[in-house]
């Protein structure tokens, strides 16, 4: 396979020959192998495995995103992403950068959300009208 991780003004990693891929969704882990279907899944902020021949098993800590398998091309789109060797510094980094909005994102979301209702609601309105 194909592994591409996208970051949102760069290329993080591009690799090719990947023999395995692990992810995690809300709903869990899942494996990607080659000849598996093609697929869409929304990530969750954690740990994503990839295997190759030649770097052996690596481990990526990836903010909620996006990955999509087309035939052997695999596409990961994240907010953020760092790679690591030791699997428990991710985990704490995930934890810590990942999971730990601060207060002021939090805020920014909370407004956000009440903005895309009361233009959704407006809308309807304008087009029931």
């Amino acid at each position: 396979m194909n592994l591409k991780i996208l970051l949102p003004f760069q290329i993080f990693a591009d690799k090719t020959d990947v023999k395995r891929i692990v992810a995690e969704t809300r709903q869990g882990s899942f494996g990607l192998l080659p000849q598996r279907q093609d697929c869409i899944a929304a990530l969750a902020p954690g740990i994503l495995v990839y295997e190759t021949a030649a770097d052996g098993e690596v481990f990526l800590a990836v903010d909620e995103g996006v990955l999509v398998k087309t035939g052997p091309d695999v596409l990961v789109s994240v907010r953020r992403a760092m790679m690591g060797k030791d699997l428990g510094q991710l985990r704490e980094s995930v934890e810590k950068e990942f999971l730990d909005l601060d207060e002021d994102e939090r805020s920014a979301r909370s407004v956000m959300a009440k903005l895309e209702t009361g233009f959704l609601r407006r809308f309807a309105n304008f087009k029931h009208a």
